[in-house]
């Protein structure tokens, strides 16, 4: 996501993201996972995503867990996988939305 500032009268310190395919978890911990990931993929869902990129990261597998227990939850989520490949292989996971 990148941040693009918005101006408002109500809320001037507020601070709205551009939605892309792929978030990167990296910074945030299991336990603000869940939310953020159901947040995101609403956002994509609304913007006509029907495919994302969580990035996890590979490390003790906490993050990815997490990740992929709150996926498995969503009734927007049509089905996910580890990545493959060079760009990134278990690290990350590929969501499919459902329309």
């Amino acid at each position: 996501m990148t941040p693009t500032s918005r101006n408002s009268e109500s809320d001037s310190d507020a601070v709205e993201h551009e939605v892309e395919p792929v978030l990167d978890l990296h910074t945030f911990r299991p336990s603000e996972v869940a939310d953020l990931v159901t947040e995101y993929l609403r956002a994509c869902r609304a913007r006509g995503f029907t495919t994302v990129e969580l990035i996890h990261g590979k490390g003790s597998g906490a993050l990815a867990r997490t990740v992929h227990a709150t996926l498995s939850r969503l009734d927007t989520v049509e089905s996910f996988e580890l990545g493959h490949g060079p760009r990134g292989g278990w690290g990350r996971t590929r969501v499919r939305l459902r329309n």
